[in-house]
Protein backbone atom coordinates (compact mmCIF):
# COMPACT_ATOMS: atom_id res chain seq x y z
CA UNK A 1 0.00 0.00 0.00
CA UNK A 2 1.34 3.39 -1.07
CA UNK A 3 1.66 6.33 0.91
CA UNK A 4 -1.33 7.89 -0.86
CA UNK A 5 -3.38 5.12 -0.92
CA UNK A 6 -2.59 4.41 3.01
CA UNK A 7 -3.77 7.92 4.32
CA UNK A 8 -7.04 7.39 2.43
CA UNK A 9 -7.77 4.78 4.25
CA UNK A 10 -7.24 6.47 7.57
CA UNK A 11 -9.32 9.24 6.48
CA UNK A 12 -12.26 6.76 5.39
CA UNK A 13 -11.55 5.63 8.79
CA UNK A 14 -11.69 8.89 10.61
CA UNK A 15 -14.93 9.47 8.82
CA UNK A 16 -16.32 5.69 10.54
CA UNK A 17 -15.13 6.57 13.45
CA UNK A 18 -18.06 9.31 14.15
CA UNK A 19 -20.68 6.12 13.38
CA UNK A 20 -19.17 3.86 15.21
CA UNK A 21 -19.36 6.27 18.57
CA UNK A 22 -23.28 6.61 16.92
CA UNK A 23 -23.75 3.08 17.03
CA UNK A 24 -21.20 2.55 19.92
CA UNK A 25 -23.34 0.27 22.60
CA UNK A 26 -24.93 -1.44 19.18
CA UNK A 27 -22.13 -2.47 18.19
CA UNK A 28 -20.73 -3.76 21.75
CA UNK A 29 -23.92 -5.89 22.09
CA UNK A 30 -23.35 -7.53 18.57
CA UNK A 31 -20.00 -8.36 18.55
CA UNK A 32 -19.75 -9.33 22.63
CA UNK A 33 -19.88 -13.16 21.46
CA UNK A 34 -16.17 -12.47 19.30
CA UNK A 35 -15.29 -10.46 22.26
CA UNK A 36 -15.95 -13.38 24.70
CA UNK A 37 -14.47 -15.79 22.09
CA UNK A 38 -11.10 -13.72 21.87
CA UNK A 39 -10.36 -12.94 25.95
CA UNK A 40 -11.32 -16.90 26.28
CA UNK A 41 -9.05 -17.84 23.79
CA UNK A 42 -6.10 -15.32 25.04
CA UNK A 43 -6.83 -16.41 28.56
CA UNK A 44 -6.89 -12.68 29.44
CA UNK A 45 -7.50 -12.93 33.35
CA UNK A 46 -6.55 -10.44 36.62
CA UNK A 47 -3.82 -8.95 37.06
CA UNK A 48 -2.54 -8.92 33.05
CA UNK A 49 -1.24 -5.98 31.14
CA UNK A 50 -2.72 -6.22 27.58
CA UNK A 51 -2.38 -4.40 24.53
CA UNK A 52 -5.11 -4.12 22.44
CA UNK A 53 -3.81 -3.46 18.76
CA UNK A 54 -6.38 -1.65 16.78
CA UNK A 55 -8.55 -1.02 19.75
CA UNK A 56 -11.82 1.16 17.06
CA UNK A 57 -14.42 2.58 18.85
CA UNK A 58 -13.19 1.25 22.44
CA UNK A 59 -13.71 -2.77 22.14
CA UNK A 60 -12.29 -5.05 23.20
CA UNK A 61 -10.13 -2.44 25.91
CA UNK A 62 -13.07 -1.80 27.73
CA UNK A 63 -14.45 -5.26 28.27
CA UNK A 64 -10.83 -6.43 28.64
CA UNK A 65 -9.92 -3.37 31.66
CA UNK A 66 -13.20 -4.75 34.06
CA UNK A 67 -11.75 -8.68 33.10
CA UNK A 68 -7.83 -7.59 34.48
CA UNK A 69 -9.09 -5.69 37.12
CA UNK A 70 -7.30 -2.59 38.98
CA UNK A 71 -4.06 -4.59 39.43
CA UNK A 72 -3.77 -5.25 35.70
CA UNK A 73 -3.66 -3.13 32.80
CA UNK A 74 -4.82 -2.02 29.38
CA UNK A 75 -3.02 -0.22 26.51
CA UNK A 76 -5.52 1.14 23.79
CA UNK A 77 -4.07 1.62 20.60
CA UNK A 78 -5.41 2.53 16.79
CA UNK A 79 -3.91 4.76 13.93
CA UNK A 80 -7.38 6.65 13.67
CA UNK A 81 -7.33 10.03 15.55
CA UNK A 82 -10.81 10.10 15.82
CA UNK A 83 -11.12 6.21 17.23
CA UNK A 84 -8.71 6.88 19.69
CA UNK A 85 -11.06 10.06 20.96
CA UNK A 86 -13.86 8.77 21.37
CA UNK A 87 -12.96 5.26 23.07
CA UNK A 88 -10.44 7.55 25.61
CA UNK A 89 -13.87 9.53 26.07
CA UNK A 90 -15.84 6.21 26.85
CA UNK A 91 -13.58 4.63 29.52
CA UNK A 92 -13.97 8.46 31.23
CA UNK A 93 -17.65 8.60 31.20
CA UNK A 94 -17.40 5.01 32.61
CA UNK A 95 -14.66 5.85 35.16
CA UNK A 96 -11.88 3.32 34.13
CA UNK A 97 -8.26 3.82 35.68
CA UNK A 98 -6.53 1.06 34.33
CA UNK A 99 -6.55 2.46 30.40
CA UNK A 100 -3.76 4.09 28.55
CA UNK A 101 -4.95 5.60 25.28
CA UNK A 102 -1.96 5.50 22.27
CA UNK A 103 -2.65 6.44 18.75
CA UNK A 104 -0.09 4.33 17.18
CA UNK A 105 0.22 2.24 13.77
CA UNK A 106 0.33 -1.97 14.23
CA UNK A 107 3.43 -2.01 12.54
CA UNK A 108 5.28 0.54 14.64
CA UNK A 109 4.52 0.21 18.34
CA UNK A 110 6.10 2.89 20.68
CA UNK A 111 6.46 0.65 23.30
CA UNK A 112 9.87 -1.30 24.58
CA UNK A 113 10.44 -4.65 23.98
CA UNK A 114 8.42 -7.59 26.70
CA UNK A 115 6.05 -4.76 28.38
CA UNK A 116 3.25 -6.73 27.77
CA UNK A 117 1.37 -10.15 29.14
CA UNK A 118 -0.65 -10.41 25.64
CA UNK A 119 -1.20 -8.43 22.71
CA UNK A 120 -5.05 -8.80 20.81
CA UNK A 121 -6.90 -7.83 18.24
CA UNK A 122 -10.44 -7.89 17.46
CA UNK A 123 -11.33 -6.70 13.72
CA UNK A 124 -8.33 -5.36 13.05
CA UNK A 125 -5.78 -7.66 11.91
CA UNK A 126 -7.41 -7.79 8.39
CA UNK A 127 -6.54 -3.63 8.02
CA UNK A 128 -2.54 -3.97 9.00
CA UNK A 129 -0.95 -2.40 6.72
CA UNK A 130 2.25 -4.87 6.34
CA UNK A 131 0.35 -8.14 8.19
CA UNK A 132 4.14 -9.85 8.92
CA UNK A 133 5.76 -6.68 10.27
CA UNK A 134 2.57 -5.80 12.72
CA UNK A 135 2.82 -9.57 13.98
CA UNK A 136 6.33 -9.33 14.58
CA UNK A 137 5.70 -5.93 16.31
CA UNK A 138 3.55 -7.28 18.96
CA UNK A 139 5.57 -10.02 19.61
CA UNK A 140 8.42 -8.07 20.09
CA UNK A 141 6.22 -6.42 23.08
CA UNK A 142 4.98 -9.25 24.58
CA UNK A 143 7.30 -10.73 26.99
CA UNK A 144 9.04 -14.49 26.82
CA UNK A 145 6.58 -16.97 27.14
CA UNK A 146 3.58 -13.91 26.10
CA UNK A 147 0.93 -14.79 23.65
CA UNK A 148 -0.59 -13.09 20.75
CA UNK A 149 -4.56 -13.49 19.33
CA UNK A 150 -6.30 -12.48 16.71
CA UNK A 151 -9.86 -12.21 15.51
CA UNK A 152 -11.17 -12.25 11.77
CA UNK A 153 -13.99 -12.47 9.87
CA UNK A 154 -14.43 -15.80 8.37
CA UNK A 155 -16.07 -16.45 4.50
CA UNK A 156 -18.27 -13.55 3.13
CA UNK A 157 -20.79 -16.54 2.78
CA UNK A 158 -21.01 -17.57 6.41
CA UNK A 159 -21.69 -13.90 7.34
CA UNK A 160 -24.95 -12.41 5.88
CA UNK A 161 -24.59 -9.64 7.87
CA UNK A 162 -22.22 -8.13 5.73
CA UNK A 163 -22.68 -10.29 2.41
CA UNK A 164 -26.93 -9.54 2.08
CA UNK A 165 -26.11 -6.21 1.40
CA UNK A 166 -22.87 -6.37 -0.36
CA UNK A 167 -23.89 -8.84 -2.83
CA UNK A 168 -27.49 -7.27 -3.80
CA UNK A 169 -24.85 -3.32 -4.00
CA UNK A 170 -22.57 -5.71 -6.28
CA UNK A 171 -25.74 -6.07 -8.41
CA UNK A 172 -26.05 -2.54 -9.06
CA UNK A 173 -22.65 -0.85 -8.60
CA UNK A 174 -19.62 -2.08 -11.04
CA UNK A 175 -16.72 -2.84 -8.25
CA UNK A 176 -13.25 -3.06 -9.05
CA UNK A 177 -11.58 -5.99 -8.79
CA UNK A 178 -10.21 -6.23 -5.38
CA UNK A 179 -6.46 -7.35 -4.98
CA UNK A 180 -7.20 -10.96 -2.00
CA UNK A 181 -4.38 -9.20 0.15
CA UNK A 182 -5.43 -5.75 0.26
CA UNK A 183 -6.82 -4.40 3.36
CA UNK A 184 -10.74 -5.65 3.37
CA UNK A 185 -12.80 -7.01 6.04
CA UNK A 186 -12.25 -10.74 4.31
CA UNK A 187 -8.73 -10.39 3.69
CA UNK A 188 -8.17 -13.46 5.94
CA UNK A 189 -11.23 -15.16 5.79
CA UNK A 190 -8.90 -18.82 4.40
CA UNK A 191 -8.55 -21.27 7.05
CA UNK A 192 -4.38 -21.23 7.57
CA UNK A 193 -3.49 -17.65 5.99
CA UNK A 194 -3.44 -15.61 9.27
CA UNK A 195 -1.87 -18.53 10.81
CA UNK A 196 0.38 -18.53 8.28
CA UNK A 197 1.38 -15.00 8.88
CA UNK A 198 2.27 -15.62 12.58
CA UNK A 199 4.46 -18.33 11.87
CA UNK A 200 6.06 -15.98 9.17
CA UNK A 201 6.36 -13.41 11.86
CA UNK A 202 8.06 -16.04 14.19
CA UNK A 203 5.21 -17.22 16.91
CA UNK A 204 5.22 -20.17 18.04
CA UNK A 205 2.54 -22.88 18.59
CA UNK A 206 -0.10 -21.15 16.20
CA UNK A 207 -3.30 -22.13 16.91
CA UNK A 208 -6.66 -21.63 14.47
CA UNK A 209 -9.99 -21.88 16.12
CA UNK A 210 -13.60 -21.37 13.70
CA UNK A 211 -15.76 -19.63 15.99
CA UNK A 212 -19.67 -19.36 15.25
CA UNK A 213 -21.86 -16.87 17.08
CA UNK A 214 -25.10 -14.78 16.40
CA UNK A 215 -24.53 -11.45 15.49
CA UNK A 216 -27.63 -10.32 17.89
CA UNK A 217 -29.92 -6.85 18.13
CA UNK A 218 -33.60 -5.92 19.40
CA UNK A 219 -33.64 -3.85 16.15
CA UNK A 220 -36.22 -3.74 12.95
CA UNK A 221 -34.11 -4.02 9.16
CA UNK A 222 -34.19 0.01 8.92
CA UNK A 223 -32.21 0.55 11.80
CA UNK A 224 -29.99 -2.83 10.11
CA UNK A 225 -29.93 -0.60 6.56
CA UNK A 226 -28.86 2.62 8.28
CA UNK A 227 -26.37 0.80 10.44
CA UNK A 228 -24.57 -0.83 7.27
CA UNK A 229 -24.96 1.81 4.97
CA UNK A 230 -23.57 4.58 7.52
CA UNK A 231 -20.72 2.10 9.06
CA UNK A 232 -19.20 0.82 6.04
CA UNK A 233 -16.72 2.79 3.94
CA UNK A 234 -16.81 0.84 0.87
CA UNK A 235 -21.03 0.96 1.08
CA UNK A 236 -20.95 5.12 1.34
CA UNK A 237 -19.39 5.27 -1.51
CA UNK A 238 -21.27 3.28 -3.46
CA UNK A 239 -24.34 4.95 -2.16
CA UNK A 240 -22.21 7.96 -3.34
CA UNK A 241 -22.39 6.82 -6.84
CA UNK A 242 -26.01 6.24 -7.34
CA UNK A 243 -29.21 7.86 -8.55
CA UNK A 244 -31.30 8.58 -5.75
CA UNK A 245 -34.23 6.73 -7.69
CA UNK A 246 -31.79 3.68 -7.19
CA UNK A 247 -31.80 3.52 -3.44
CA UNK A 248 -35.63 2.12 -2.65
CA UNK A 249 -34.74 -0.37 -5.30
CA UNK A 250 -31.64 -1.74 -3.53
CA UNK A 251 -32.90 -1.27 0.13
CA UNK A 252 -35.84 -3.35 -1.16
CA UNK A 253 -33.78 -5.91 -2.63
CA UNK A 254 -31.58 -6.03 0.70
CA UNK A 255 -34.85 -6.41 2.81
CA UNK A 256 -35.96 -9.49 1.10
CA UNK A 257 -32.55 -11.03 1.03
CA UNK A 258 -32.54 -10.51 4.46
CA UNK A 259 -36.29 -11.26 5.85
CA UNK A 260 -35.33 -14.61 7.40
CA UNK A 261 -32.69 -12.50 9.62
CA UNK A 262 -35.71 -10.30 11.19
CA UNK A 263 -38.15 -11.82 13.16
CA UNK A 264 -40.68 -10.06 15.53
CA UNK A 265 -38.57 -7.06 15.88
CA UNK A 266 -35.42 -9.24 16.73
CA UNK A 267 -32.32 -9.11 14.53
CA UNK A 268 -30.30 -12.22 14.46
CA UNK A 269 -27.34 -13.67 11.56
CA UNK A 270 -25.18 -16.12 12.08
CA UNK A 271 -21.73 -15.59 11.89
CA UNK A 272 -18.32 -16.96 11.88
CA UNK A 273 -14.74 -16.10 12.76
CA UNK A 274 -11.40 -17.41 13.37
CA UNK A 275 -9.28 -16.68 15.96
CA UNK A 276 -5.63 -17.45 15.45
CA UNK A 277 -3.30 -17.33 18.75
CA UNK A 278 0.51 -17.89 18.89
CA UNK A 279 2.84 -17.73 21.82
CA UNK A 280 6.15 -15.87 21.88
CA UNK A 281 9.33 -18.00 22.01
CA UNK A 282 11.01 -17.94 25.64
CA UNK A 283 14.63 -17.54 23.34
Amino acid sequence: MNPGEQKKALDAWETSARYWDKYRALIAQMFAPLTSGLVEEARIGIGQNVLDIGGGSGEPSLTISCIVGPTGSVMYTDPVAGMVETAQAEAGRRGLTNIQFRQCSADDLPFPDKTFDLAIGRLSAMFFVDPVRAIREALRVVRNDGGVSFAVWGPKEANPFFSTVNDVFDRFVESSTEDPDAPDAFRFAAPGKLAGILENAGAKNVIERQLNFQIEAAISFDPFWQLRTEMSESLREKMAGLAPAQLPTIKQAVADAARRYFVSGKMSFPAEALIVSGKKSAV
